[in-house]
């Protein structure tokens, strides 16, 4: 049998070869022996997302990011909040081993490099930059990016407001990357916009922030646990939210969440041309969505998979495309 190299992967050419073979022989062995592909399909690489906080092995996560990349999780940078939280997380967590890590992650195409980047800067080292520095040479194409971050410009995750959904999935990847309580407090903090009746951006964002939390908190008891602290901490506001996403999560009744948004959206939407605007605008920005499927399996008793609500790593969720199809 001839091995054929297509696409960077050895397969086995179908051509016979005698069974007496010592060649062919051996081949089939060393088939036999050889262990399936780490991160085979997206799926492996979310359930390993989702349980790395309670199972951390950061010698995997190379391999894991190069699968990212492999399955195109990572091709569009604005939407792969989620990975560049949870690359952020586990570089952050592993000073001592981050320019390993982070070595183990090339080779990667260029559009992908931006993650890398944005996850260096945000993973909370307070040397960060001389992390970057170390891989300067190998993202030549993303010297402007690179220089924008060393020298002025670029935000730490810190410095990030909540203004936009991508730094809603950089939190949650973070989360997911440490169980840290704190990128969860900071969601927890805009809860209050989901009674927002004037802007509808921070009702969206409310609304994410709402839904992500009490989705993910049915199948997380430590979350669920940092909610119910959080009420002691949050003004009225909050703890008017917070209480129902407990609720929610307790019950695993979330499809009230979703019909309180959708009725505060659409009471935005008919107030007239300015807010129509806005919500077009808004809507139609590539923010994230609601990951269907992931509602699907919920719908059919299928939580036991423990994936998150990802789709092509956009986490935080409900707002756009899902809260805005007409309820059924």
């Amino acid at each position: 049998m001839a091995v054929v190299l297509i696409g960077g992967a050895v397969t086995m050419a179908a051509v016979p070869e005698p069974a007496s073979s010592a060649g062919g022989g051996a081949m089939q062995a060393a088939k036999r022996r050889a262990p399936a592909q780490q991160f085979a399909t997206s799926e492996e690489v979310l359930q390993f997302v989702n349980n790395y906080r309670e199972d951390k092995k950061p010698e995997k996560v190379p391999a894991a990011v190069q699968a990212m990349v492999r399955h195109g999780l990572l091709r569009d940078p604005d939407k792969a909040g989620i990975y560049t939280g949870f690359i952020a997380g586990v570089i952050g967590s592993n000073r001592v081993r981050a320019s390993e890590l982070i070595s183990g992650m090339f080779p990667m195409p260029p559009i992908e490099q931006v993650v890398l980047i944005k996850a260096i800067a945000y993973s909370g080292l307070p040397d960060w930059q001389a992390f970057m520095m170390q891989f300067v040479e190998r993202m030549p194409a993303r010297q402007a990016l690179i220089r924008k971050y060393l020298y002025g410009g670029g935000k730490t995750l810190d410095q990030l407001e909540l203004n936009d959904a991508f730094v809603i999935d950089v939190l949650w990847g973070m989360y997911f990357a440490t169980g840290d309580e704190k990128p969860v407090i900071r969601i927890i903090g805009i809860l209050g916009w989901a009674e927002e009746r004037n802007d509808v951006e921070k009702l969206t964002l409310g609304a994410m922030a709402k839904w992500t939390l009490a989705s993910n908190a049915t199948r997380d008891k430590n979350l669920l646990d940092v909610a119910k602290e959080q009420m002691g901490h949050q003004d009225e506001k909050v703890r008017r939210q917070l209480k129902e996403v407990v609720d929610a999560a307790e019950l695993y009744e979330l499809a009230p969440l979703r019909e309180a948004a959708l009725k505060q959206i659409d009471e935005i939407k008919v107030k007239g041309p300015k807010y129509n605007r806005d919500w077009a605008t808004w809507g139609n920005a590539g923010t994230t969505v609601l990951a269907l499927g992931c509602v699907a399996a919920s719908a059919l008793g299928q939580i036991q998979f423990g994936i998150p609500c990802v789709l092509g790593g956009a986490l935080s969720t409900a707002a756009v495309n899902y809260m805005s199809k007409p309820s059924e």
